[in-house]
């Protein structure tokens, strides 16, 4: 008999410290309070099908059924952020959380799903841009979103850093209306598909920084005071803030005959670091000698499209000079990029295409 009771006790003992979760569950008000802080991503594991529908803000998506979950998880979600979790009722949202802790993750759920979060009167968005989750050297998170072409929003410690925002190109459009005011704008160049005055309006108050080329500064129509205006040239470097500098990079077209798209000395590519976290966007370029003298780069913009950037194989070339941890080929229109990932994983480059266009 005591023998009996001993295996009871320790059958018991397992059955609970298997059956104990490894993460938290939160309810509506708690589960806002988190995502509301800077090191936290939100993470949404319904199918796109219902994510398009309307989802948490910022939050990115990885369906939870699809086999590739934990490698799509390990590849987007940095492992120093806590992850906020959350499906249509909870149920989903759990077994994803349970996978995401047992790799090592801080989870919480959100308790009742995205029902639970509407039906308290919390807004959802129905921008479907893809967000990438980045970290700096100091621990602060970055979200890039991917939004049209060559324009690029990133949130960053609570503020806001616009790229050549442009308004509607074909069918693709993007409201700033809706969005943050930017404490800084990047623009690389004239050329409207990177320049977009409207734009540019739409995104500055007082306190805005405007970067740009001494083109499109002369281009600029603001009030007097709308925002402050630092022209760059190739080589300059600037300090924004104390965790956020930029430097000028070259920017221009090497092909015979396609010179005049972007001569050079003319327009800019920039580094943008950010509490150490080095980001190059190269503007509209073709595969220059001066990359070769970049430094180290963590995330690297990429153009190509033929006549008036690279070619897939000037592109994978730059890439192999600059060295990127990532690369995000960008401004790419219809040019196949298919085996551009297959060419640089030797290299030690994640390649992650986005759908800009």
């Amino acid at each position: 008999m005591r023998n009996l009771i001993v295996c009871l006790i320790g059958w018991m003992v397992a059955a609970s410290a298997c059956g104990q979760k490894n993460y938290d569950d939160a309810e509506v008000e708690a589960f806002a309070a988190i995502v509301a802080q800077h090191d936290v991503a939100v993470v949404d594991v319904r199918t796109p099908a219902e994510f398009v529908e309307g989802h948490i803000l910022n939050a990115v998506n990885i369906d939870v059924r699809q086999d590739s979950f934990m490698e799509k998880a390990r590849v987007l979600l940095p492992r120093e952020l806590r992850l906020a979790v959350y499906c249509r009722s909870g149920r989903r949202s759990a077994e994803a959380a349970a996978m995401l802790a047992d790799a090592g993750y801080r989870v919480v759920n959100l308790s009742g799903g995205i029902t639970a979060w509407t039906d308290a009167g919390n807004a959802v968005s129905l921008d479907n841009h893809e967000i990438d989750v980045f970290v700096t050297k100091g621990g602060r998170m970055v979200r890039m979103h991917t939004l049209m072409h060559a324009s690029i929003r990133m949130e960053y410690d609570g503020r806001e850093i616009a790229v050549d925002p442009v308004r509607k190109l074909g069918d693709r459009t993007v409201d700033y209306s809706a969005l943050p005011k930017a404490d800084y704008i990047f623009v690389t160049h004239e050329h409207f598909d990177h320049f977009d005055k409207g734009a540019i309006s739409l995104l500055t108050d007082d306190h805005t920084r405007l970067i740009t080329n001494s083109r499109c500064a002369g281009m600029l129509e603001l009030p007097d005071g709308k925002c402050e205006v630092t022209v760059m040239a190739n080589g300059d470097t600037v300090r924004l803030a104390d965790d956020i500098s930029v430097e000028a990079v070259a920017a221009y077209n090497t092909t015979d005959g396609h010179q005049q798209f972007h001569p050079k000395g003319r327009d800019n590519g920039y580094i943008l670091t950010l509490d150490g976290l080095r980001i190059y966007i190269a503007g509209d370029t073709e595969d220059i000698p001066e990359m070769e003298d970049l430094g180290q780069i963590d995330i690297a913009f990429l153009p190509c499209n033929q006549p008036y950037t690279m070619t897939p194989a000037q592109m994978v070339k730059a890439a192999k000079t600059v060295k990127p941890r990532v690369l995000f080929p960008y401004h790419f229109g219809q040019t196949n990029l298919g085996n551009t990932p297959t060419e640089l994983k030797d290299h030690g480059i994640e390649v992650r295409i986005r759908h800009y266009e």
